[in-house]
């Protein structure tokens, strides 16, 4: 090759020359990953200072409400946007009509009242669905000998579910069911009952992933029968479908969905980037357990660098389109930058 003074490509555009410098590369990056845009989804379980790991989620832990309190002081303090809380209920509580959903002192109700009377301003998402107190483990009311939740049935389920959250506390509300006009139906039953600030968070585009096993792992939500995986393609989303997201989304935007949320977030950036661009909306993506653990394990292993596979799979969900990131990192991700 020729010296380097006597040789030079005749390129009137030269991209590195943006990438010369760090300060050269904040001034153009593209997509933030700010703490405020992370939320924090947290596991409740009965009694007093109880904390118990989840063993398919490294430094994952269900904790008793005592104990959730110390933990949210923590995550305001370091900025976190909000606290997702699912509960895990004894297993004498559930039934095939997951009544234990529809009481209004059980576990879920007096976290959500703890939280919100110590922490008045804490954005608090409240899960709509019938997951962990049946014990088939469906988001819905199923008949016997049946595979598929009676959808208006379970519907009318989730709307009374949904004030009892927002009686609770509750800043949002979030159906997780998958059900056919559940948006709507929440949204009346919310109005009609006073609560027309309380927000809904869909889960409008949720997929029938084989990513969701830590996560029923942590709730509890396996048939108590038989212990085996649960099938709801029925009514979770056929991950090879990319139009029948935008349906959903549409169809829950209608219905006066305030947020829109694709699950999970890793798998479906392309999902979050159609959503993105056809709603004006805010989109929520949920990075999900078996992303969480998948980053964990591997880096356990010693093969990947834990935090910066972290941050580059939480980027490339904002840089997909996400305005705000359910995510089991969320704390760790707040702890490292702070």
């Amino acid at each position: 090759m020729s010296d380097k003074k006597d040789y030079q490509l005749d390129l009137i555009h030269r991209p590195r020359r943006l990438r010369q410098t760090q300060s050269l590369r904040d001034l153009v990056e593209e997509t933030d990953l700010k703490i405020s845009k992370l939320i924090q989804p947290l596991f409740v379980i009965e009694g007093d200072s109880i904390c118990e790991p989840v063993d398919s989620m490294p430094g994952i832990e269900r904790l008793s409400i005592d104990l959730l309190l110390k933990e949210c002081e923590s995550l305001i303090e370091l900025g976190i946007g909000g606290v997702a809380l699912f509960p895990k209920i004894e297993a004498s509580l559930k039934c095939n009509m997951g009544r234990e959903a529809l009481n209004p002192e059980s576990l879920i109700y007096r976290a959500i009242k703890a939280l919100r009377k110590h922490f008045p301003e804490l954005t608090i998402i409240a899960d709509l669905a019938l997951d962990p107190y049946t014990i088939d483990g469906h988001d819905g009311i199923v008949e016997i000998g049946s595979q598929s939740p009676l959808n208006d049935v379970t519907v009318d389920i989730l709307a009374e579910m949904a004030v009892l959250a927002a009686d609770a506390g509750a800043t949002m509300v979030a159906p997780s069911d998958m059900m056919d006009g559940r948006v709507g139906v929440i949204r009346k039953t919310l109005d009609a009952n006073a609560f027309q600030s309380v927000l809904i968070l869909s889960y409008a585009a949720k997929y029938a992933s084989a990513f969701y096993g830590p996560f029923r792992d942590a709730v509890g939500s396996v048939s108590l029968e038989t212990g085996a995986i649960i099938d709801k393609r029925s009514y979770q989303l056929n991950p090879a479908n990319r139009r029948e997201a935008l349906l959903e989304t549409s169809l829950d935007e209608s219905e006066g969905a305030d947020i829109l949320m694709v699950k999970p977030a890793g798998q479906y950036l392309d999902i979050i980037r159609e959503v993105r661009e056809s709603t004006i909306l805010p989109v929520a993506a949920y990075q999900v357990s078996g992303e969480y653990a998948q980053i964990m394990a591997a880096s356990e292993k010693g093969w990947l660098d834990l935090k910066a596979c972290r941050n580059e799979s939480l980027l490339a969900i904002r840089r997909a389109g996400a305005d705000m990131i359910l995510t089991y990192f969320a704390k760790a991700y707040a702890q490292d930058i702070n």
